[in-house]
This record gives C-alpha cells, structure tokens and sequence, in this order.
C-alpha cells in the first residue's frame, strides 16, 4: 500500500484552500491532537505554526490553482495513533474553536479517516 497517499483532501476542502491562500498567501496544516478541537486539523499561513522534532510531516499536497503545496504535519504522538489510516481532509458547517484560518468563514476542517493495510 506505498502507493496510497497518507493524506488527500476532498474537493469541498480544496476549494476552501483556494479561496484562503489567496486571501492569505501559502498555507500549512497541523494537527496536534489536543482535547476538543486540538484534534481537528488547523490552516494556517505556511510558517505561522512552529514545527519541531516532536512534528511529523505527513504530505505535502499539491491543490490545483494553488501555487505551492500544502504542507500538512502531525504531532508525533497523534500520527502514532493514526498512523494505519488514511486521512481525508473535508470542510463541514460550524465553527470550531481554534486559530484556524477558515474560522471567519462559518466551516470548519476535519479529518475523515480510512484503514489501509499495514
């Protein structure tokens, strides 16, 4: 299963994605899997979010009418959790309660997930 991507976006997701990197230039996701909304990956303005050893690089995801790529990280002790499955990147209504960049807009980013073989 090397071929399967760790992380993919929906198209709901990518879209969004291009409507915030052109309002605020190249984009990241982190995921830190703190408690409420920690779990659910946050966008941020690329370099915005320090990352650090304790930071695992998942993807780096080319999103079409977008530049650059965006890069999408993971606390190490969250990628250990998930590291069997696939993550879907999707956009649902609502506000979730963190920094995130799509949060003026009324959605919200959260993960989908799919198993994939070990």
């Amino acid at each position: 299963m090397a071929d399967t991507p760790r992380v993919e976006l929906t198209a709901a997701a990518a879209d969004l994605l291009r409507r915030l990197r052109a309002a605020h230039g190249p984009l990241m996701f982190h995921q830190s899997g703190g408690c409420c909304d920690g779990s659910a990956p946050m966008c941020y303005p690329d370099g915005e979010f320090r990352t650090g050893d304790s930071d695992v690089l998942l993807a780096s995801l080319d999103v079409a009418g977008v530049a650059e790529p965006v890069r999408f990280w993971m606390s190490q002790s969250q990628f250990e959790v998930w590291s069997h499955t696939r993550l879907i990147v999707d956009v649902v209504a609502g506000r979730g309660s963190g920094f995130s960049l799509e949060a003026p807009e009324g959605v919200r980013f959260l993960i989908r997930s799919r198993l994939v073989g070990t």
